[in-house]
């Protein structure tokens, strides 16, 4: 059964309507419960860190070695993300063969020149987000490296508790959006073999993020 062209386009709508509702669902929660949400647990673990690490003055070597394999990790999926740009676009002619062989029914829509363009467009500008999360998260976690030790070592220098954690959580939101990049990624991967495929990554998306984002 051949499915109408519009009706790819149509799954993708549908999809990133659920992905919103979902984000409306979850802000409209936290703001009932700030504390159901885990990533506004995390900025406060991330201030209460800060806060431990001004006050005590000797535990910088702890606090560079944390930030230090926070850059390791950015760096690891900044890197990754490179990687799959690259692969992406050299696989971009072997992924509608591939999806043509396994699924012919509901590939054969999907086909399209110009919908296989914006398809394949997707999930490279995913990933070129998710390489830009990455980075300004390294840059964040730099930033706060300097910005501790001076909160630690230096009361006298004109930075304050507020500024530290700022950059502190701005580096965590954006590590946080890389990730999630990489999330979406997988339904738009599965959108290549047509558009129930898609449907069912995006639900099977929105229950694991679900879980994901609750505190504990």
């Amino acid at each position: 059964m051949r499915l109408p062209l519009p009706f790819d386009l149509l799954a993708f709508a549908g999809s990133s309507g659920l992905i919103l509702i979902y984000y409306l669902f979850l802000r409209l929660r936290t703001r009932r419960d700030p504390d159901f949400s885990v990533h506004r647990f995390n900025r406060k673990v991330r201030a209460a860190w800060v806060d431990m690490v001004a006050q005590s003055g000797k535990m910088d070597v702890l606090a560079v070695q944390t930030l230090r394999n926070s850059v390791m990790a950015a760096n690891f999926m900044a890197s990754t993300s490179v990687l799959l740009i690259i692969g992406t676009l050299n696989l971009s002619d072997r992924i509608e063969k591939w999806a043509g062989a396994w699924h012919p029914e509901t590939a054969a829509a999907s086909r399209a020149g110009e919908l296989w363009l914006i398809k394949l467009g997707l999930l490279l500008l995913v990933f070129f987000i998710a390489f830009y999360c990455f980075t300004m998260a390294i840059r964040f976690f730099n930033h706060v490296g300097y910005m501790i030790n001076l909160l630690a070592g230096l009361p006298e220098a004109d930075i304050s508790h507020a500024q530290v954690c700022t950059y502190l959580n701005r580096a965590g939101a954006y590590y946080s959006y890389g990730t999630r990049s990489f999330f979406f990624s997988l339904p738009l991967i599965l959108w290549f073999f047509g558009p129930y495929p898609l449907i069912l990554a995006t639900i099977v998306l929105i229950a694991a993020l679900y879980k994901l984002d609750r505190a504990p």
